[in-house]
């Protein structure tokens, strides 16, 4: 009896060892800042995506950029939930406040919905480490509401930071804060742009009749005679 109650003490003081040595992980999420979003109904419809991220950030866990280049996972922090819809939860509160229009809906929208302008936007690297900066390489894409490309640009930036998880989440943020600033700009020319209307067709114009020139007169060959004296 007094060695099974040992073994339970035993093994109960290995399992509070081992949740000791494995501390609860950290959660992050984006920082959407503090965006006046307004309240009325008017204002521009404006639709949101598709967004896409590169496959190397479709993961819970954070990654770490080291100075050699190379990824390493960050075991003990993960994001809160699904980066991607962090992600555009930012850029709709942001796109809301900076262009004054509670009209921002995700693609894909509804059937009969037309929207004013659609922002499309594509991440291909969004990270950082705890001796490298945090960076932004994007791709937008602005339409207009018959689906021509009104404007696009591809940008990198990059954002210091303080190198705890903490601070580089931070700085992630502030970098997708920077590139909302960037879409909204455009998008408000853009929305304030007249619609460009289609070439006229080409119609065939009928050549012109070259006036007519005078006939020359006919000139006969007559016969001389030759009268000698």
């Amino acid at each position: 009896m007094l060695r099974s109650w040992t073994l339970l003490l035993m093994t109960l003081m290995l399992v509070v060892t081992g949740c000791s040595l494995h501390p609860p992980l950290a959660l992050y999420q984006l920082d959407s800042g503090h965006p006046q979003i307004p309240t009325a109904k008017s204002g521009a419809l404006v639709l949101l995506g598709p967004l896409t991220l590169a496959d190397y950030l479709q993961r819970d866990q954070l990654l770490q950029r080291q100075l050699d280049g190379s990824l390493s996972v960050a075991h003990e922090a993960q994001w809160a939930g699904s980066l991607s819809a962090d992600v555009q939860q930012l850029l709709l509160r942001q796109l809301a406040g900076r262009l004054q229009t509670p009209n921002i809906l995700l693609a894909p929208a509804g059937p009969g919905v037309s929207a004013d302008l659609q922002v499309q936007v594509s991440i291909s690297r969004l990270d950082s480490g705890p001796q490298t900066s945090a960076v932004l390489h994007a791709q937008w894409r602005l339409l207009d509401k018959t689906g021509q490309l009104q404007s696009s640009r591809l940008l990198q930036l990059q954002q210091a930071h303080q190198g705890s998880l903490a601070s580089q989440v931070q700085a992630q943020s502030h970098l997708l804060q920077q590139l909302a600033e960037q879409l909204a700009t455009a998008a408000a020319l853009a929305l304030k742009a007249p619609a460009v209307a289609p070439p006229p067709s080409k119609r065939a114009v009928p050549a012109r009749k070259s006036p007519a020139l005078p006939s020359s007169p006919v000139v006969t060959a007559t016969t001389v005679k030759e009268y000698r004296f």
